[in-house]
């Protein structure tokens, strides 16, 4: 049996020399520079890009303005 463990801690640390030794190939990373050209966006473009937050806030934006305005209306110029 002693025989047994000293032989499987030699193999044991035989393989761990061996593994620990072995070289590790590097790899090359190249990073390559792109230019891109954006065409401009026409307003249709951009206002598909919005979420429904940002056009919900624009309707309720117009709807007060046009309260507002009315209201201004009946108050009138007093000058």
């Amino acid at each position: 049996m002693k025989r047994l463990s000293m032989l499987a801690g030699g193999l044991l640390m035989i393989s761990a020399v061996f593994t620990s030794c072995r070289d590790t190939n590097e790899k090359e990373v190249i990073v390559k520079e792109v230019e891109v050209e954006k065409k401009a966006e026409t307003p249709e473009e951009a206002g598909d890009k919005e979420g429904i937050l940002e056009r919900t806030a624009k309707e309720v934006d117009k709807e007060i303005n046009k309260e507002i305005d009315e209201e201004i209306e009946k108050i009138g110029d007093d000058n």
